[in-house]
Protein backbone atom coordinates (compact mmCIF):
# COMPACT_ATOMS: atom_id res chain seq x y z
CA UNK A 1 0.00 0.00 0.00
CA UNK A 2 1.35 3.39 -0.98
CA UNK A 3 -0.91 5.52 1.22
CA UNK A 4 -2.45 7.46 -1.68
CA UNK A 5 -5.94 8.82 -1.08
CA UNK A 6 -8.33 9.90 -3.83
CA UNK A 7 -10.67 12.73 -2.81
CA UNK A 8 -14.07 12.95 -4.49
CA UNK A 9 -15.72 16.23 -5.47
CA UNK A 10 -18.06 16.43 -2.50
CA UNK A 11 -15.14 16.93 -0.11
CA UNK A 12 -14.13 20.12 -1.92
CA UNK A 13 -17.71 21.37 -2.12
CA UNK A 14 -18.34 20.72 1.58
CA UNK A 15 -15.21 22.69 2.48
CA UNK A 16 -17.22 25.80 1.50
CA UNK A 17 -20.53 24.70 3.05
CA UNK A 18 -21.42 27.16 5.80
CA UNK A 19 -24.67 25.30 6.53
CA UNK A 20 -22.74 22.26 7.76
CA UNK A 21 -19.79 23.46 9.85
CA UNK A 22 -18.72 19.97 10.92
CA UNK A 23 -18.54 18.71 7.32
CA UNK A 24 -16.78 21.92 6.26
CA UNK A 25 -14.17 21.53 9.01
CA UNK A 26 -13.63 17.85 8.25
CA UNK A 27 -13.30 18.59 4.52
CA UNK A 28 -10.80 21.41 5.02
CA UNK A 29 -8.70 19.12 7.22
CA UNK A 30 -8.81 16.29 4.66
CA UNK A 31 -7.75 18.62 1.84
CA UNK A 32 -4.96 20.20 3.90
CA UNK A 33 -3.66 16.77 4.93
CA UNK A 34 -3.78 15.47 1.34
CA UNK A 35 -1.71 18.40 0.12
CA UNK A 36 0.71 18.45 3.06
CA UNK A 37 1.39 14.70 2.92
CA UNK A 38 1.64 14.77 -0.89
CA UNK A 39 -0.46 11.61 -0.95
CA UNK A 40 -3.76 13.12 -2.10
CA UNK A 41 -5.09 12.61 -5.60
CA UNK A 42 -7.87 14.04 -7.75
CA UNK A 43 -8.78 13.63 -11.39
CA UNK A 44 -9.77 16.10 -14.08
CA UNK A 45 -13.40 15.10 -13.38
CA UNK A 46 -13.23 16.26 -9.76
CA UNK A 47 -11.85 19.63 -10.85
CA UNK A 48 -14.55 20.06 -13.50
CA UNK A 49 -17.39 19.05 -11.18
CA UNK A 50 -16.15 21.33 -8.41
CA UNK A 51 -15.87 24.40 -10.62
CA UNK A 52 -19.26 23.72 -12.18
CA UNK A 53 -20.74 24.05 -8.67
CA UNK A 54 -18.40 26.74 -7.32
CA UNK A 55 -18.87 29.13 -10.25
CA UNK A 56 -22.64 28.72 -10.52
CA UNK A 57 -24.30 27.19 -7.49
CA UNK A 58 -22.47 28.40 -4.40
CA UNK A 59 -24.53 30.86 -2.35
CA UNK A 60 -21.85 33.37 -3.31
CA UNK A 61 -20.30 31.95 -6.49
CA UNK A 62 -16.53 32.03 -6.86
CA UNK A 63 -15.15 34.67 -9.17
CA UNK A 64 -12.94 33.49 -12.01
CA UNK A 65 -9.95 34.99 -10.17
CA UNK A 66 -10.84 33.05 -7.01
CA UNK A 67 -11.32 29.89 -9.07
CA UNK A 68 -7.93 30.32 -10.76
CA UNK A 69 -6.29 30.80 -7.36
CA UNK A 70 -8.02 27.71 -5.96
CA UNK A 71 -6.94 25.72 -9.00
CA UNK A 72 -3.31 26.76 -8.47
CA UNK A 73 -3.15 26.29 -4.71
CA UNK A 74 -5.47 23.38 -4.06
CA UNK A 75 -6.05 21.30 -7.17
CA UNK A 76 -2.68 21.64 -8.87
CA UNK A 77 -0.80 19.71 -6.16
CA UNK A 78 -3.43 16.95 -6.22
CA UNK A 79 -4.32 16.62 -9.91
CA UNK A 80 -2.70 13.52 -11.34
CA UNK A 81 -5.32 11.69 -13.42
CA UNK A 82 -6.23 13.07 -16.83
CA UNK A 83 -8.80 11.93 -19.36
CA UNK A 84 -7.66 9.03 -21.53
CA UNK A 85 -9.04 6.15 -23.55
CA UNK A 86 -7.60 3.77 -20.96
CA UNK A 87 -9.51 5.55 -18.17
CA UNK A 88 -12.78 5.36 -20.07
CA UNK A 89 -12.28 1.66 -20.85
CA UNK A 90 -11.56 0.98 -17.20
CA UNK A 91 -14.74 2.85 -16.24
CA UNK A 92 -16.73 0.70 -18.69
CA UNK A 93 -15.47 -2.40 -16.87
CA UNK A 94 -16.36 -0.94 -13.46
CA UNK A 95 -19.82 -0.01 -14.72
CA UNK A 96 -20.64 -3.71 -14.58
CA UNK A 97 -20.90 -3.16 -10.78
CA UNK A 98 -23.99 -1.05 -11.60
CA UNK A 99 -22.51 2.28 -10.66
CA UNK A 100 -23.44 5.48 -12.41
CA UNK A 101 -21.13 6.49 -15.25
CA UNK A 102 -19.64 9.35 -13.22
CA UNK A 103 -19.06 7.14 -10.18
CA UNK A 104 -17.42 4.56 -12.46
CA UNK A 105 -15.07 7.26 -13.76
CA UNK A 106 -14.16 8.29 -10.20
CA UNK A 107 -13.41 4.68 -9.23
CA UNK A 108 -11.42 4.17 -12.43
CA UNK A 109 -9.39 7.32 -11.73
CA UNK A 110 -8.71 6.22 -8.15
CA UNK A 111 -7.54 2.83 -9.43
CA UNK A 112 -5.43 4.44 -12.16
CA UNK A 113 -3.68 6.61 -9.57
CA UNK A 114 -2.95 3.51 -7.47
CA UNK A 115 -4.81 5.00 -4.53
CA UNK A 116 -5.49 2.81 -1.53
CA UNK A 117 -8.54 4.76 -0.38
CA UNK A 118 -11.34 6.61 -2.16
CA UNK A 119 -12.94 9.23 0.10
CA UNK A 120 -16.54 9.79 -0.94
CA UNK A 121 -20.03 9.67 0.46
CA UNK A 122 -21.45 8.63 -2.92
CA UNK A 123 -20.54 4.95 -2.58
CA UNK A 124 -20.95 2.40 0.18
CA UNK A 125 -18.43 2.75 3.02
CA UNK A 126 -16.17 -0.30 2.99
CA UNK A 127 -16.93 -1.20 -0.63
CA UNK A 128 -13.89 -2.60 -2.43
CA UNK A 129 -12.70 -2.42 -6.00
CA UNK A 130 -9.63 -4.65 -6.10
CA UNK A 131 -7.23 -3.18 -3.54
CA UNK A 132 -9.12 0.16 -3.44
CA UNK A 133 -11.40 0.68 -0.44
CA UNK A 134 -14.17 3.27 -0.25
CA UNK A 135 -14.39 5.34 2.92
CA UNK A 136 -17.09 7.85 3.79
CA UNK A 137 -15.20 10.51 5.77
CA UNK A 138 -18.42 11.91 7.24
CA UNK A 139 -19.63 8.88 9.20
Amino acid sequence: MNGRTFLDTNIFIYSFDQSSPSKARRSVNLIREAIDRRKGVVSFQVVQEFFNVALRRFATPMTTAEAAQYLATTFQPLLSVQSSERLYNRAFQIDSHRLSWYDSLIVAAALESHSDVLLTEDLQDGQKFGSLIVRNPFI
